[in-house]
């Protein structure tokens, strides 16, 4: 976030968007750098130096919300299933599973031979006892929903793991996409105390070495890794917050990959030295920002309010302000063109005037003339909070601001740094209202954000939403398997989210990688770029840093 989001290369698994028809690919004007060149067969050694904006939270996934912490447990650890670069679902710690004919039984088949960091073995217990701990009421986390709907899971011998469910789910089999946590190390812990959570130990192409908290994180190659080692033979995250100073880092050499803003890459990299040294890529994102209202305020709790600030806020002034058009609107938390997306809903677009009518239907007046709107001696007056590292959050903020003014709406906007921001606004529900991205996967169940159920402390529906008509919606959604059927489910969710408002939907981004000329391998895909990064390679007369 930084986005809210779960495990790097699989935020599929267990979130929110759409996004079956993505189309990913290179810059045309950088085809021919974005071309692996010559060079000879991959080979193993260099570094790659990677810009965060935010530092990490928690490295340990069952606690983890943030998208750093997705980004480095992604590489650490592995899930039983997996998407692959085609966003088809594909075997990584299972080899392969059976589903039962009624959908309520998964059985799977887990590799043999794997090993945790520390040298033991990975077995089905491992993934019992990670099932147990996500719906262990005990442990704090965001992700219980979907093993909760699990009747029965048990251990058919040490590689063969089966679960039953009550009823049929259909993201049942990209659920256990989930990372497996190390039995032998977390069983009679207590969770929150656990060391893992600032030195993890996986099972994945990567493992831990360092963090030095508000600086950088180190990761090594595991070379015994089950798909065999990674070339690159160790990963640094440079916790960089703000965007400028990466992208200095980045053209001193300080960096080998971060991701563009919308001005890095369209007007301070299109230049001859830039494309000798660089590949930039460009695709749509699994994400999107929005502007969500805390539904404990007052002031919120009224639907004309909320219609009346998305329509005072121009959306395509932000697109092409701050984006450069590198985006589109957003309507709903299905990205256009998914086949969940509907198509149909209000945009809300930018109209001051009605803005201004459903104020004063909702009885906020200018009573002392002052400028701001006011009813029952109150002013119509809020405090957006939004991360620090993430300039188009700002940007965008700055003129939500000007517009909401225009119409009698006196905001003030906070920028926090990442972790106290989590910490301190987000989680607790302490804050007014809120410009965060959510970003996410391939099915469109988004049961765990939209739900009433998910309004508790820590929990992802911060916002506190609740709709019993949305709440039933989920709930079908998520037990039909048949695509024409739910997307009926969800268009109706959408209508419904279109109406009450309790997020403004700001905009689709897309994302802009881009990364050193001198690493190989890269396959941009509808996953995008990092699916097959254990793959990514530098030519030995090209690599920059020896170990």
């Amino acid at each position: 976030m930084n986005s809210l989001s779960y495990r790097f290369g699989l935020v599929g698994a267990v979130l929110l968007l759409c996004c079956l028809c993505l189309v990913c690919g290179c810059d045309r004007r950088d085809d021919k750098l974005a071309g692996q060149g010559e060079a000879g067969p991959p080979v193993a050694g260099d570094t790659l130096i990677m810009g965060s904006g935010a530092d990490a939270v928690n490295l340990l996934p069952v606690l983890a919300s943030d998208g750093t912490s997705g980004d480095i447990n992604g590489l650490v650890y592995n899930g039983l299933v997996r998407y692959d670069k085609d966003l088809n679902i594909e075997g990584e710690l299972a080899e392969r599973w059976e589903i039962s004919p009624d959908n309520l039984t998964l059985t799977f088949h887990l590799r043999q031979g794997v090993r945790w960091h520390d040298g033991a073995p990975f077995t089905a217990e491992d993934v019992l006892f990670t099932y147990r701990l996500l719906v262990d009421p005990k442990t704090p986390t965001a992700y219980a929903e979907r093993y909760r709907q699990v009747a029965t899971a048990e251990v058919l011998d040490a590689y063969t793991f089966r679960v039953r469910y009550h009823k049929p789910l259909a993201t049942a089999l990209i659920s256990w996409a989930f990372s497996v946590h190390p039995r032998h190390l977390l069983e009679g812990v207590e969770i929150t105390k656990s060391p893992l959570a600032s030195h993890p130990i996986g099972t994945g192409p990567y493992r831990f070495v360092a963090w030095q908290r508000g600086e950088k994180i180190v990761l090594e190659a595991n070379p015994d890794y089950f798909e065999g080692p990674p070339y690159i033979q160790r990963v640094l995250y440079r916790v960089i917050p703000d965007a400028s100073t990466m992208f200095l880092e980045m053209q001193s050499g300080g960096l080998d990959h971060m991701g563009l803003t919308p001005l890095q890459y369209a007007r301070q990299t299109d230049t001859p030295a830039f494309r000798r040294r660089f590949r930039k890529y460009r695709y749509p994102a699994f994400a999107y920002t929005y502007l969500g209202y805390n539904l404990h305020r007052p002031m919120f709790q009224d639907k004309r309010v909320r219609q009346a600030l998305s329509y005072a806020i121009d959306k395509q002034e932000i697109i092409d302000g701050v984006l450069l058009g590198l985006g589109q609107v957003a309507s709903g938390p299905y990205k256009p063109g998914s086949w969940a997306h509907n198509s149909d809903v209000s945009l809300y677009r930018y109209d001051p005037q009605r803005a201004r009518a459903l104020l004063a239907e909702a009885g906020w007046q200018d009573s002392d003339g002052d400028g701001v709107l006011d009813r029952g001696g109150k002013p119509l007056a809020f405090t957006i909070v939004t991360n620090q590292g993430n300039d188009q959050r700002v940007k965008a903020g700055e003129i939500i601001q000007r517009r909401l003014s225009e119409v009698g709406v006196k905001v003030k906007l906070r920028v926090v740094e990442w972790a106290a921001f989590l910490k301190e606004f987000i989680n607790p529900g302490n804050f007014d209202a809120t410009i965060l991205g959510w970003s996410g996967g391939i099915d469109p169940d988004v049961y765990n954000v939209w739900h009433s159920s998910k309004t508790g402390p820590g929990e992802l529906n911060f916002i506190a939403f609740q709709n019993t008509e949305v709440d039933q919606l989920l709930e079908a959604g998520r037990r039909t398997f048949d695509q024409k059927e739910r997307k009926r489910f969800y268009d109706r969710f959408q209508e419904i989210l279109a109406e009450e408002q309790p997020y403004t939907f700001l905009y689709v981004p897309e994302s802009l990688p881009v990364v050193a000329a001198r690493f190989r391998g890269i396959e941009p895909a509808p996953a995008g770029i990092m699916h097959n990064f254990i793959r990514w390679y530098v030519p030995a007369e090209e690599q920059k840093y020896n170990r």
